[in-house]
């Protein structure tokens, strides 16, 4: 008799809690069917489900990374930033191809346009750039989103950057032909038609479009730009970004005052002019160079 008192007593105990996580559970099913999932992919009879929101799980060791990063060499203030997916990520001398600017590589393999609006507070806001570039997009194509859901996302990162950055330029790098997404070229094209034309509504803003010079004659991707995966870009290809985004990076005033190497912008020219670029000029007017390419490093990087 005292054992199955106690057992009672305990049972009284647990009772409220299981109440509750089914009563979670069941506003999960009722919200989302059954079936359903919520970003995360868990399903909707887990209570946690719609606690915990997808990106914050699935970039935690991203962000974590940046955090570290920043906490060992404190980024330039007032600096330029690159965000976006594994083209600005892989892009590994962004700072030696805008050594005369103060770039930081805030680029995180897979995303989307989605998730850098998700982030654009780790991402962006904390640095207080004086310029944002973003490249984000055809990853979200991939998964299967709309063209105006890309415009909205990147809407949505606009809005947040300019309510704390209202000085902050942006620039938005249009969606890059990769030959392993040719199927995706019509949506490609309408996603930069639309981006074009709300950019060109957003005062201190601008479009860089790197998707019409790698295109060739045919309009086909233009294969020798890209790594073996046919997705990521090789050294010629970040060549050619170089040199077609240059001309939109503002200078940072008392920052990279240095001349350039003559040597290096000697060599420079015939890399540049095998892409069908010539060196782009800063506002400043400098001449922005890059290194002669460096034939073992044009392999693909994973």
């Amino acid at each position: 008799m005292q054992i199955r008192s106690l057992a009672h007593r305990r049972f009284r105990h647990l009772a409220p809690l299981s109440l509750a996580i089914a009563s979670l559970a069941g506003a999960g099913i009722a919200s989302a069917g059954v079936f359903g999932s919520d970003s995360l992919g868990m399903s909707s009879f887990n209570p946690l489900a719609r606690v915990i929101p997808g990106p914050e799980v699935r970039w935690q060791s991203t962000m974590s990374a940046f955090a570290a990063a920043d906490r060992e060499h404190a980024p330039y203030n007032e600096g330029v930033i690159f965000v976006g997916s594994s083209t600005i990520r892989l892009w590994s001398h962004l700072s030696q191809d805008f050594r005369q600017h103060p770039v930081i590589n805030r680029g995180f393999g897979g995303s989307t346009m989605a998730d850098t609006q998700y982030f654009a507070r780790q991402l962006v806001l904390q640095y207080k750039p004086r310029q944002v570039l973003v490249y984000a997009g055809d990853n979200d194509l991939a998964e299967g989103r709309s063209p105006q859901q890309v415009l909205e996302s990147f809407r949505g990162f606009v809005d947040t950057v300019r309510k704390e950055l209202p000085e902050t330029r942006i620039s938005y790098i249009s969606i890059k032909p990769s030959p392993l997404r040719a199927a995706l070229l019509p949506k490609i094209r309408e996603t930069n038609t639309l981006l074009s034309a709300y950019v060109q509504t957003v005062p201190n803003a601008a479009y860089i479009d790197i998707f019409t010079p790698m295109l060739d004659a045919s309009g086909t991707p233009r294969g020798e730009l890209f790594g073996p995966d046919r997705l990521h870009m090789n050294d010629a290809g970040y060549a050619l970004w170089t040199s077609v985004i240059s001309a939109y990076v503002q200078p940072v005033p008392g920052y990279g005052s240095q001349p350039a190497n003559p040597l290096a912008a000697e060599a420079a020219q015939p890399a540049l002019q095998a892409v069908g670029s010539s060196p782009a000029s800063t506002a400043a007017g400098a001449p922005v160079v890059r290194p002669p390419l460096n034939v073992m490093r044009a392999v693909y990087r994973p």
